[in-house]
């Protein structure tokens, strides 16, 4: 098995693109495209990590995996995912990897959280 690394430069994102396998041209592509669309998009502090693509080499029900590791400002998003062809890895890396990122991204932001506690913390009753 060799590995390639190939880098997704996007708007503050550095990401390394690792795969074992036989990988073809098209299928990588189509993953650095999806992976791309999620770590493009404006607002996010800056990234930099790791995607790691893996087709297997005997014939198993789902021989495509992949695993991210990205670094989103202080926290760290990690994505695995399973499938049995590149494009349906690709598709499921994207949604979780924006998911993850989202979810990340809200937990940080404390413009939605009240100043006082709740009344059962000893708060304003109502």
């Amino acid at each position: 098995m060799t590995a390639e690394d190939i880098d997704i430069e996007g708007v503050g994102a550095a990401v390394r693109v690792r795969t074992e396998g036989d990988v073809e041209e098209e299928s990588l592509a189509y993953l650095r495209e999806k992976v791309g669309a999620v770590l493009g998009r404006p607002g996010l502090p800056p990234i930099s990590g790791e995607v790691h693509l893996t087709r297997a080499a005997h014939h198993v029900e789902f021989p495509w995996a992949a695993v991210a590791e990205i670094q989103m400002g202080a926290d760290l998003v990690v994505v695995h995912a399973r499938e049995a062809s590149a494009r349906e890895l690709a598709d499921r890396l994207h949604d979780r990897l924006r998911g993850r990122m989202e979810r990340a991204r809200r937990r940080r932001n404390t413009a939605h959280r009240t100043a006082a506690p709740p009344p059962w913390r000893g708060g304003p009753q109502q």
